[in-house]
């Protein structure tokens, strides 16, 4: 009886640990929880084929995408964990189509022209189709008036009527709860 309740002790240590640890990996990045959206341009790299968008064309899909909803992602890595979610989101895309959801992914990194390629194979290898992948003209750190955290791996915002009503954010990809941001999609749609 002793034995098994140290085993249970222990469990619950390393329980605790590693709960303590996944919430280390979450950062503050981004527009929060009743921000507004702001304005930000971006070039179209990739996706999206029937948008009316053309590839190379720079502007604001933010503005493009208005009041509907709309899921912003901005990330530093192609992990399968972000492709799993830009896959479950493109699929929202055409479930919610009542809705008018939209979504597009943001690549950000030190250099533009890598990060065009990069949102070039990340398309292909998402399969989105109705999900565009941009390289934001502030592609180091997304927009200023973002204020998206350098130690975010992936910042995620969903948003309607321009206000955000869920943010979500990880310094590590491989720690991306897609669940829970799916899960999230059902404060945006009406």
């Amino acid at each position: 009886m002793k034995n098994l309740f140290v085993l249970g002790l222990g469990l619950c240590v390393a329980l605790v640990i590693s709960g303590n640890a996944m919430a280390e990996n979450a950062v503050k990045s981004g527009p929060q929880q009743g921000d507004r959206l702001g304005a930000f341009y971006v070039t179209k790299v990739a996706g999206a084929e029937s948008d009316g968008v053309s590839k190379g064309q720079n502007l604001c899909y933010r503005c493009k995408n208005g009041a509907r909803p709309q899921v912003i992602v901005f990330t530093r890595s192609t992990d399968p964990k972000v492709s799993e979610l830009v896959s479950k989101l493109d699929k929202a895309i055409t479930k919610n189509e009542s809705s008018k959801l939209t979504v597009f992914v943001n690549l950000l990194g030190e250099d533009k022209e890598d990060l065009a390629d990069e949102a070039k194979k990340f398309a292909a290898s998402s399969k989105a189709k109705n999900v565009p992948f941009v390289v934001p003209n502030e592609f180091e750190n997304g927009p200023d008036n973002y204020g998206i955290n350098a130690k975010a791996a992936v910042t995620i915002m969903l948003a309607s009527d321009l206000g955000v009503k869920a943010s979500y954010a990880v310094t590590d990809a491989k720690d991306l709860n897609v669940k829970k941001v799916m899960g999230e999609l059902k404060q945006i749609l009406n």
